[in-house]
């Protein structure tokens, strides 16, 4: 699924275009928070693409969601 993930201050957000739904990055697997996976506020899970550490937000990804 398309994701976008954008920062604002220390905080990391996540907003899903089909689902209409944005929500906070509450744990990531891996602090530069590329190639791992995230969980959002609402209890998803997603993996994320390896990118850069200093790749540039706000950018859309392809994400998958995790069980």
């Amino acid at each position: 699924m398309k994701a976008t993930i954008a920062r604002r201050g220390d905080v990391y957000s996540v907003y899903v275009a089909k689902k209409d739904l944005e929500e906070t990055v509450v744990e990531a697997e891996k602090p530069e928070l590329w190639g791992g996976w995230i969980a959002l506020g609402n209890g998803w899970r997603l993996q994320l693409p390896e990118l850069a550490a200093d790749t540039r937000l706000p950018i859309t990804v392809d994400a998958r969601k995790l069980a």
